[in-house]
């Protein structure tokens, strides 16, 4: 599951995007204070932004009440907002769990995020690809604590255009590096190999490969766009190839 000055309208502030950036000397946010931001985009329950130690977002309801006036936050379409998120993504899993098109080896290890259905045994993943002639989708990501990880599952993995489009024509593979959820020594070592290998060393990194194994393509970072456009960029990398 994020986060984007002092003139606009409410109903302008939750249509921001990029496009209309703005920057602020300092942006509190409760006990934390981020200088030099560029506030990237806006919606109705977080404010996305950039400064001077990376990228961050915080919740508006976290904000000052100036702020909160300022960005547009209304606690009614904010609640209904995650409220719809949080039924959409019950959905989702739901849907995914009933039709599984490309069923897990025996053995595999399996876990459920943004909706959908991950390998955490990237060379069992790898066999099902290959059996069904599917991309690979290797998610480089910190699931509990980097912001723009958690932004691109929220607007991009468990949306129902891309669970649709992944169930006929990716396998998945988690390589999650938490900060605060346990994992076991195994899988820490199993996804440190992972990011070894493909050289990934930012978050979040998202590595596409073909039914044989090899990249095909890559996107570092959050991609804007919707799961349109991260759909679009999946398809390009496969016509390459």
């Amino acid at each position: 599951m994020r986060a984007r000055v002092f003139s606009l309208l409410g109903l302008i502030a939750l249509a921001w995007s990029a496009g209309a950036d703005e920057t602020l000397p300092v942006l509190k946010v409760g006990i934390n204070v981020y200088s030099n931001v560029t506030v990237t985009t806006v919606t109705p329950t977080d404010v996305y932004f950039t400064h001077s130690g990376g990228m961050g977002n915080a919740k508006l309801k976290q904000l000052s009440p100036e702020l909160q006036k300022h960005f547009g936050y209304d606690v009614k379409q904010a609640t209904e907002v995650e409220q719809k998120q949080a039924t959409a993504n019950t959905q989702y899993h739901t849907q995914l769990v009933n039709q599984a098109s490309s069923q897990p080896l025996a053995g595999e290890s399996l876990v459920q995020a943004s909706g959908l259905t991950w390998s955490l045994d990237f060379s069992q993943a790898l066999a099902r690809a290959k059996a069904g002639n599917k991309m690979v989708l290797i998610d480089f990501t910190g699931s509990d604590w980097c912001p723009w990880c958690i932004k691109f599952d929220e607007d991009v993995l468990s949306q129902g255009q891309f669970a649709a489009y992944a169930d006929k024509n990716l396998v998945l593979v988690l390589a999650d590096f938490p900060r605060h959820t346990k994992q076991s020594n195994a899988l820490q070592q199993a996804n440190q190999e992972l990011q070894k290998k493909f050289q990934a060393d930012g978050y979040p990194t998202l590595v596409v490969l073909n039914s044989s194994g090899k990249e095909i393509g890559r996107q570092v970072g959050y991609l804007r766009g919707g799961p349109a456009a991260f759909i679009a960029e999946l398809e390009r990398f496969n016509q390459k190839h």
